[in-house]
């Protein structure tokens, strides 16, 4: 890969809100976890999916949106 071929990502409001999403479906897993002591939860699996999924797709389209 050369260095010209890198494209810079620019940072925006919708890329910073897609990290805090995944950050914030990871942390909330494993405050659940430690909390509770259940890491077999169907419930908290479905929660972290969606904050995960949905940090994952808007990364996506800000960054598609950006380039």
């Amino acid at each position: 890969m050369n260095m010209k071929e890198i494209k810079e990502i620019k940072i925006s409001v919708g890329l910073v809100l897609s990290i805090l999403a995944i950050l914030a479906g990871i942390i909330y897993y494993i405050a659940w976890g430690i909390h509770y002591h259940v890491w077999a939860d169907i419930g908290i699996y479905s929660v972290t999916a969606f904050l995960v999924a949905l940090g994952i797709l808007g990364s996506m389209a800000s960054i598609l949106k950006s380039s």
